[in-house]
């Protein structure tokens, strides 16, 4: 269980940080502007809001990283960040695009449920 909870910690922090790569870089690019369905003036008008979103990406992707690396004592942060993306999803979902809650919610809490179940 904890080899399982420790690949999916880490394919969460790696959501993350192509989250972080398509808001904070890629959001005015054609790739980024495909990805979320923007309009160029949109996506041109948004860019800096989008890049502030890519960074809390980011902050959860350190979180989620820093926790693996704290080991058996690392518990309760991974508890902590891998909540913070649930309730990220949820909120996004609500009020952005269901597929948030399946993108971001779904793979936080399927990580969740294998950290509680290692211990």
């Amino acid at each position: 269980m904890i080899i399982a909870s420790t690949i999916l910690i880490l394919l969460v922090a790696l959501l993350h940080l192509g989250f972080l790569t398509l808001e904070m870089f890629l959001w005015t690019k054609p790739f980024g502007r495909q990805t979320f369905s923007l309009k160029p003036e949109f996506a041109q008008a948004s860019r800096t809001l989008a890049a502030n979103q890519g960074l809390y990406n980011g902050f959860l992707a350190a979180g989620l990283i820093w926790s693996l690396f704290l080991g058996a004592n690392g518990y309760e942060v991974k508890i902590f960040f891998l909540l913070c993306v649930i309730v990220a999803g949820f909120f996004g979902a609500f009020t952005v695009s269901r597929r948030i809650l399946w993108i971001q919610a779904l793979p936080g809490l399927i990580a969740l449920i294998f950290v509680l179940l290692s211990r």
